[in-house]
């Protein structure tokens, strides 16, 4: 009832360059005074902050940043004191000799394209990150399994993706009796992080297509969309967040539903730049992005009676073991 009655604002996380802009202006020289040593022409560089941002903090503010810098300057203040000689320059380099092992290790895209492997885009308390999904089959029953901690909303995504992937079977090559001959995992890593919402629907399609398909998903390429059956593709929150995640890792291309559009007024121009967006309205469109091509309209060689090309099979061969369905 209070919360009625009141207004929410919602703060954004900052951005990279926006943490660095503020550590310059406004924490170094905060804690440089604090530890009584801005008469040192102690510097810190933007490499170095940047480490502590990515290597040392994960936090959509900057409260982390302040305590690691914080740290620094304490350690450089008990040099002064003890009659040591102290670094002037503040590089990467200072930074893990007072800091340490890194305590944060940045999540990475995968190193080339990859069946069954897609980039998804998630929105966190700290901010923005990416999601590998992992997708595999195998002989078995028709049976589902989802691990890596998912909550309900997500394992919904899962099977929603599933059922339309089957009704369009024919569509993408795919043979029909493999849904009810095999059992298929979805796997999303860092098991032990809870994970839910239902923005990664794209993402575990993408990467269910490309293992039933033997069709790579592209690696540098990065997704987030909620799914209906019919594959259509919802709109999602934390686009900012989410984009942010992206430019980190290291992405390309962003592929976002198409009533998102309106929403990229609020993103500062800096986090686009060097981001490639594709707006989709459904999973058809999604595919062209996301797979290094699109699926064939034949059955895949575990349907008896149609015959591929041999080029075809000689590509679906080397990339994956495909099992026997009969």
């Amino acid at each position: 009832a209070l919360r009625d009655r009141m207004e929410t604002i919602e703060i954004p996380g900052y951005s990279s360059e926006e943490k660095i802009h503020i550590a310059e202006k406004f924490l170094i020289p905060k804690q440089l005074k604090e530890q009584g040593i801005e008469k040192y022409n102690v510097k810190f560089t933007d490499e170095a902050i940047s480490l502590i941002i990515e290597e040392y903090t994960r936090e959509a503010g900057v409260r982390n940043l302040e305590r690691e810098i914080a740290n620094i300057c304490k350690k450089i203040a008990r040099e002064i004191v003890e009659g040591k000689r102290y670094p002037r320059n503040i590089t990467t380099g200072k930074v893990r000799d007072f800091l340490g092992v890194s305590k944060i290790f940045p999540s990475e895209i995968e190193d080339k394209n990859k069946v069954g492997v897609a980039t998804g885009l998630a929105y966190t308390p700290a901010g923005g990150d990416i999601l590998l999904i992992e997708s595999t089959y195998y002989r078995g029953s028709g049976e589902l399994i989802l691990t890596g901690k998912l909550g309900d909303v997500m394992q919904e995504s899962a099977k929603a993706a599933i059922s339309y992937i089957h009704s369009r079977a024919k569509a993408f090559g795919i043979a029909d009796r493999l849904f009810s001959k095999s059992d298929i995992h979805v796997h999303v890593p860092a098991g032990a992080v809870p994970k839910d919402g239902p923005s990664a629907g794209v993402a575990i399609t993408s990467s269910l297509v490309s293992a039933f398909t033997g069709i790579p998903v592209i690696r540098d390429v990065g997704m987030t969309g909620e799914i209906t059956l019919r594959g259509r593709v919802l709109p999602i929150g934390g686009l900012k967040e989410k984009l942010l995640a992206a430019k980190r890792a290291g992405l390309k291309k962003v592929v976002l539903p198409e009533k998102n559009r309106k929403d990229l007024d609020e993103v500062p121009k800096g986090i686009l730049k060097g981001l490639k967006l594709e707006f989709v309205e459904n999973i058809d469109d999604v595919i062209k992005h996301t797979l290094e091509r699109y699926p064939s309209k034949v059955c895949t060689p575990d349907d008896k009676g149609v015959k591929i090309s041999d080029e075809e099979l000689k590509i679906r061969q080397s990339q994956r073991f495909t099992p026997t369905i009969q």
